[in-house]
């Protein structure tokens, strides 16, 4: 069995990290062994693996990305996740993220509360002047919650990662400067 040391927080706050960011609607929170569960039934539901893929093990894959997760709270409910990770080369510096939600709270502006909440965090706290993301070329609902926070379609990655199907798939990759954050 997996253990996660709620220290991670703690850890990362001493980073820099804030343990909690305020969006309109939701609040993230850095993931923590209380919301595990929570996060593993969304990533395992069969919406969510649509686009994410099948995992063998969907509490270890959780647990293996957890110290860059935020929870996404919405009134004391966690109604999904939220990653980013960092390249601090100062020739490349930049970050990514990667997103999803429950099946029941997606369409209803949620996303796009978090990841406006998240960017402006990596922009203004973090010092990042440029941020990316990489959804699936046809899931249209996420590339509409970016491009709504100011997102911008950059290039078509071809046969870019493996589907359910066991075929590849194209990705998109869209990115937002510091300025275009809305």
């Amino acid at each position: 069995m997996f253990a996660v040391s709620d220290d991670i927080a703690a850890a990362k706050a001493s980073l820099g990290f804030m343990t909690t960011l305020r969006g309109e609607r939701v609040t993230l929170r850095l993931a923590a062994s209380a919301d595990i569960d929570a996060i593993v039934e969304i990533r395992s539901s069969p919406e969510v693996r649509r686009w994410w893929g099948d995992e063998e093990d969907y509490r270890a894959a959780v647990l293996e990305e957890i110290s860059q997760t935020y929870a996404i709270v919405l009134d004391g409910e966690v109604v999904g996740a939220i990653q980013w990770y960092e390249n601090d080369d100062p020739q490349y510096r930049h970050a990514g993220l990667d997103i999803y939600l429950h099946p029941d709270r997606t369409g209803q502006g949620l996303g796009t509360d978090a990841v406006r909440t998240l960017a402006r965090h990596l922009i203004r706290d973090r010092s990042h002047h440029r941020l990316v993301i990489d959804p699936a070329a046809d899931n249209e609902p996420a590339i509409r919650a970016y491009r709504k926070v100011g997102f911008k379609p950059v290039g078509l990655m071809r046969a870019y990662e493996r589907g359910q199907d066991g075929t590849f798939h194209d990705g998109l990759l869209m990115d937002l400067l510091a300025g275009e954050l809305t």
